[in-house]
């Protein structure tokens, strides 16, 4: 029965896959690079988004306190800064995330060996463009109602922000954060052009080794959206709780 479906070319083909995937990721304990690559690019993406998020509220602040600024009462200094997150914002955002990746790597920690870390700069202060839109825009959702109570409290504007406006923004920034997680996961394969050693590095360093490269990209794709459906499935999860507390 085998050797009459093995005359068919597409059976044939698959016959065939299996003792490429086991050179692939089972002869000589290659799975084991895959772990090894997918727990690397799990921290990348943490620290990445981390360094976003502290980056991307900054900015956020900056920019909403100076966009909430009276009439006649404008600062200098916060229109300086202003201008400098709008220039940061606008050129993270405006060119592509490989031509960052190359220009830190082999323009601005050119003497560097260890490209990974690299990596990690490069998608950290990227995110940081993004997550500060994001912020901004959560922020200036919330109702200044809200930060004229606080004021009238005796908070000054960082401690409004901060108690007040911060905690009601979240919920509202919460799904496109986790978008943000989600791409900045997938955006770490990019760190292989500059010499990171993440999970697409171990996969195409298999596929050279077994001259067949077609298993291991093929591997880690699904690798990929699998851990994408099931941050998507996280996300949803909090976001109905979220959604919960707020009938209660």
């Amino acid at each position: 029965m085998v050797e009459w479906l093995a005359k068919f070319p597409l059976v044939e083909w698959f016959i065939k896959l299996g003792p490429r995937f086991h050179k692939a990721f089972l002869e000589g304990d290659r799975w084991r690079l895959y772990l090894k690559g997918l727990g690397v690019t799990l921290e990348m993406t943490a620290l990445a988004l981390c360094m976003g998020i502290v980056l991307g509220v900054l900015v956020a602040v900056i920019r909403t306190a100076h966009d909430q600024q009276r009439p006649g009462r404008r600062s200098a200094l916060l229109g300086i800064l202003n201008s400098l997150c709008q220039i940061y914002t606008t050129i993270l955002r405006g060119t592509p995330m490989m031509v960052q990746l190359l220009i830190w790597a082999f323009v601005i920690f050119k003497t560097s060996r260890n490209m990974t870390l690299v990596g990690i700069i490069g998608l950290g202060i990227n995110s940081g463009a993004y997550v500060a839109e994001i912020v901004r825009g959560g922020l200036m959702s919330v109702d200044t109602g809200q930060s004229e109570a606080g004021r009238s409290l005796g908070l000054n504007y960082f401690d409004t922000m901060r108690f007040i406006v911060i905690p009601q923004a979240f919920k509202n920034i919460l799904p496109s954060l986790g978008n943000e997680f989600i791409t900045l996961f997938k955006d770490t394969s990019l760190v292989q052009a500059i010499g990171g050693t993440e999970l697409a590095y171990y996969a195409g360093t298999i596929g050279g080794n077994t001259f067949d490269y077609m298993p291991p990209y093929i591997g880690i794709a699904i690798m990929y959206l699998t851990i994408v459906i099931i941050l998507t499935w996280l996300q949803g999860k909090l976001e109905r709780r979220l959604r919960q507390s707020d009938r209660r």
